[in-house]
């Protein structure tokens, strides 16, 4: 990861109820590149390690994810990124959810499950079929939070990350 400071790297001292109320959704915005770089970069090098497709996409946000009519949304507190999800569309009707994070010190929040339900939400508005998502099955909180909001899991498929090894869909 970089040395720069990260937004998401804003301290939280806020006890859990009102962390939650102070906590606000939205589409991307200029500017929002580096916030989404450093929030993926965290939890992909913490875990796993960066890998080629990583670094198109965190490293293009705009040309490979929106440019192609996709959507990236962010959960934000004191006016500073500190969780994001990605539309990507991968066929018609159907889009994958990706890059999701949300900054460690936020983490245990609900702000996983509120960012979710509204990309899911936001998915559903734009006429999708189906969501998908690749995971890695050591992200086992990740992965129960996908079935509690109506993911199935899916055969393993191909996939440019080679982490990849729980795949999920979820049908409107």
């Amino acid at each position: 990861m970089s040395s720069s400071l990260c937004l998401a790297d804003i301290p939280s001292n806020e006890s859990s109820t009102s962390a939650s109320a102070s906590v606000h959704l939205r589409a991307f915005q200029a500017g929002d590149e580096e916030a989404f770089r450093c929030l993926n970069e965290a939890w992909i090098e913490r875990f796993f390690g960066l890998e080629e497709h990583d670094n198109e996409i965190l490293g293009d946000p705009k040309g490979y994810v929106l440019a192609k009519g996709g959507h990236i949304f962010f959960a934000v507190a004191a006016e500073k990124p500190i969780g994001c999800c990605a539309l990507i569309p991968i066929s018609p009707g159907v889009y994958e959810v990706a890059k999701m994070a949300v900054a460690e010190s936020w983490q245990g929040r609900g702000i996983g499950r509120q960012l979710l339900a509204y990309t899911i939400r936001q998915g559903k508005a734009f006429g999708a079929a189906s969501l998908y998502l690749e995971t890695n099955r050591t992200l086992a909180n990740a992965i129960h939070l996908y079935e509690s909001l109506g993911f199935q899991h899916l055969p393993p498929k191909q996939s440019p990350y080679v982490r990849a090894n729980v795949f999920m869909e979820l049908r409107f």
